[in-house]
């Protein structure tokens, strides 16, 4: 009798995780817009592409399926919000999903930040990364700022070092900012609760996954920071009335399965 029960526990289980792992295979591509209250007329829109830790030791889709699954909407930026890999090893992996979307041919270029695992790497394979994301046409932002007119107007793209490892500067990143729309890029949005007197349009992050075992609760997520704590961890939100979003990402940590969440990818409509 203990055989058999021990016997369906074993099938439940091996079921459970199959379908976890199967999860991580179904990609949400999910909208937002968002708008300044200020700014009414859409001639101003732009769309921005999202993705966030895409986390290539476990990574359930391929450049070419990643490629199939953006390509059918126009992209005028592309925004990367951390957490490529912790293993120098995957570097080389990196290169065919940078490649897919260059494809994309974005008006306005493709911009990265670094997140925690990324700075696992130290020296030299560090460096060895950010080369590789700029060799490949991204512009890698860590506490600096690039300005780009749109239709005339400026847009600040705000890439503030990851908050988790102490290597955010949020002054250091904002020096010089002139007036114009300040969108940022960051890897863990617990930054935000710095930020109440900092101006920002709108914020792009990741970091949590989503919780990526989502249940009953991410109760895993407490030590992650205190905007767990008030039950933000993922989609938008809002901090001193200011609009951030939180990416489920596209990759997992630890083992490749998802319960309660799904890989992302988001299409932003920013004024």
């Amino acid at each position: 009798m203990l055989l058999f029960i021990v016997l369906i526990i074993s099938v439940i289980s091996g079921f459970a995780l199959l379908k976890a792992n199967q999860n991580t295979k179904k990609v949400e591509v999910n909208t937002i817009s968002v708008s300044r209250k200020d700014l009414a007329s859409s001639e101003n829109n732009i769309k921005v592409l999202h993705l966030s830790d895409l986390h290539l030791e476990n990574i359930s889709i391929n450049p070419s399926e990643l490629y199939e699954m953006i390509s059918e909407q126009p992209v005028d930026l592309i925004a990367l919000t951390g957490d490529f890999l912790d293993r120098k090893r995957s570097i080389p992996k990196l290169k065919g999903y940078l490649q897919a979307l260059k494809k994309l041919n974005p008006k306005y270029g493709i911009y990265a930040v670094f997140g925690n695992h990324d700075y696992v790497l130290k020296g030299d394979n560090f460096n060895a990364l950010k080369r590789t994301l700029e060799e490949n046409g991204c512009k890698t932002l860590q506490n600096e700022h690039v300005t780009i007119k749109v239709n005339g107007e400026n847009l600040n793209i705000i890439g503030i070092d990851n908050y988790s490892t102490n290597h955010s500067d949020v002054l250091q990143a904002y020096k010089g900012v002139p007036e114009g729309y300040h969108l940022v890029l960051t890897h863990d949005p617990n930054v935000v609760l710095e930020m109440e007197d900092v101006p920002f349009d709108y914020l792009l992050s990741g970091h949590f996954h989503g919780g990526q075992i989502h249940w009953p609760k991410p109760y895993h997520l407490i030590k992650m920071g205190h905007l767990v704590r008030m039950k933000m961890v993922k989609g938008l939100h809002y901090y001193a009335g200011k609009p951030f979003y939180i990416s489920e990402g596209l990759g997992q940590t630890g083992v490749n399965i998802r319960i309660g969440s799904r890989p992302e990818i988001t299409f932003h409509e920013i004024s």
